[in-house]
């Protein structure tokens, strides 16, 4: 049987260590984005090329306009370039018909969304299932799964309570257990604290720590730079182009890359 995990680390007690990294998962090169609002013409993305390898924790970061939904979209493979190259552990994306890509969106990548994205009258633990449901997994492996998923998060006592029973840290808990249980090749977080208070938005951060202590791979897309600030490299864009690529030292400094 699984054990519950440890107390989560507090974020000024645990060091910015930097995990090396591992083999290319994600590489995109010269990607474009275009939109047609009437008869105008919306550069989203206008040439962005970007490499995230395993054991990464990084934050892509932006003003509102500057393509980092754009690009979340992409490296989630909710979306497809207009121009450019997208490989995703060294398959070309614009390849893969629409099964392939929900193959990826499900085993490979797991999102956790701001808003949490969790179904109100189910339990913690089908919520956490669902995606293995999807995956074809049999009934006890996947309730195994997801048992273990929520320990993981420290919800083990959680597991049959509906979100309205739950504090919004603990819904955002069960949605990173969701993440988690397929045990994907990244976890891919858009603004994961942006509905919670500070204190609870320490304690998912803190998580977050934990996680990619674990070796999980870790994209943060924020506009907040204290939430970027834990990540160890930071990714911004400006008008659709990359401005930045910095990661950041264990003494917490920044460097160019």
């Amino acid at each position: 049987m699984s054990q519950s995990p440890s107390p989560l680390p507090s974020t000024a007690a645990a060091p910015h260590a930097v995990r090396p990294p591992g083999a290319l998962v994600i590489e995109i090169e010269g990607v474009t984005k275009l939109y047609q609002m009437g008869e105008e013409t919306i550069r989203a993305l206008r040439g962005v090329s970007l490499k995230i390898r395993r054991n990464e924790y990084l934050a892509i970061m932006g003003p509102s306009g500057s393509g980092k939904s754009t690009l979340m979209n992409m490296l989630g493979c909710l979306d497809t370039p207009t121009s450019g190259h997208y490989d995703f552990t060294g398959k070309h994306v614009a390849e893969m018909d629409d099964d392939e890509l929900a193959g990826i969106r499900n085993r490979e990548i797991g999102f956790v969304f701001q808003t949490f994205n969790l179904l109100p009258r189910s339990t913690a633990l089908h919520n956490v299932e669902l995606p293995l449901i999807y995956a074809g997994v049999g009934r006890a492996e996947r309730l195994s799964r997801a048992r273990e998923a929520l320990e993981h998060v420290g919800l083990g006592d959680r597991v049959h309570h509906r979100p309205n029973e739950l504090s919004g840290g603990q819904r955002q808990r069960v949605a990173i257990a969701r993440a988690l249980v397929t045990r994907p090749s990244i976890i891919l977080a858009d603004e994961p604290t942006g509905n919670l208070d500070s204190k609870t938005g320490v304690e998912i951060l803190a998580l977050f720590e934990q996680l990619y202590a674990q070796g999980n791979t870790l994209i943060v897309v924020t506009h907040e730079e204290d939430v970027a600030r834990h990540a160890r490299r930071i990714v911004r864009l400006r008008d659709g182009l990359i401005e930045s690529d910095q990661t950041i030292a264990e003494s917490g400094t920044r460097n160019a890359d």
